[in-house]
């Protein structure tokens, strides 16, 4: 049986840094020790306000990251221009709004159709793999093979957040499902937002998904425990 690959979101070392403005813990350690630990890539979201990752974090992580880095980034001009600059191996475009404390929900693909196409190609003509955040919604999938990109990353967001069993077996359903539309239509799977050690095990069983895209909880308890420990243990779960 083939288990997805981990890739690991490291914003939230840079959350700990920023938070007293200084120079440590750095995102660009973390990433080496989750490779190190076997991780399959690296992610970081560098956001219009800059609240996590700097500019300085994805350069050096361009230079450092052994594996794959995907840099996750709103349909913006100033976007598109940084990442076609630091040429990362994947782009994930993310809807992105200033109050929120993390992304909360997948890229209205079907509704902005015209400005998400234009982004996938000039991304893709740069030389970049484009992936899209999406809901777990056939509409969306639907609009995503339409934009041209080769992946989509279904958001696992209500699914972590179910508060009773019902809802969880119907939101694992909704990824299910996305997940086997995506891969008919000729795309590749990979799936985040909200995973942890204790959910993660049904969404890394969905036979589609690739790649899971884990960040959050892998820091929370590489606080307590290490990075490298923190993500052999997720690695582990994956592989049950």
């Amino acid at each position: 049986m083939n288990h997805p690959r981990l890739a690991v979101n490291v914003d939230h070392i840079a959350t700990i840094r920023q938070a007293r403005g200084g120079a440590e813990p750095d995102p660009v350690a973390a990433a080496v020790v989750a490779e190190l630990a076997g991780a399959s890539g690296i992610i970081v979201h560098l956001r219009e306000d800059r609240r996590h990752v700097q500019d300085r974090d994805l350069r050096l992580l361009r230079e450092v990251v052994q594996t794959q880095l995907n840099l996750e980034m709103a349909a913006t001009d100033e976007m598109v221009k940084i990442a076609l600059e630091v040429l990362p191996d994947i782009a994930t475009l993310v809807p992105e709004r200033r109050e929120e404390l993390t992304t909360e929900g997948g890229l209205d693909v079907a509704g902005h159709e015209e400005r998400i196409n234009e982004v996938v190609r000039v991304l893709t003509e740069g030389g970049i793999r484009v992936s899209l955040f999406i809901d777990p919604d056939p509409v969306q999938v639907e609009a995503a093979r339409r934009a041209g990109a080769p992946w989509v990353e279904i958001h696992t967001g209500r699914y972590a957040e179910a508060r009773t069993e019902l809802h969880r077996q119907q939101t694992l359903l909704q990824i299910m499902e996305a997940a086997r539309l995506a891969r008919d239509l000729g795309l590749r799977v990979g799936a985040g937002h909200g995973l942890n050690y204790r959910n993660v095990t049904h969404v890394a069983a969905i036979p589609e998904v690739e790649e899971l895209n884990i960040g959050h909880s892998i820091v929370a308890r590489a606080a307590l425990v290490g990075m490298d420990r923190a993500v052999r243990e997720m690695l582990d779960l994956i592989r049950e």
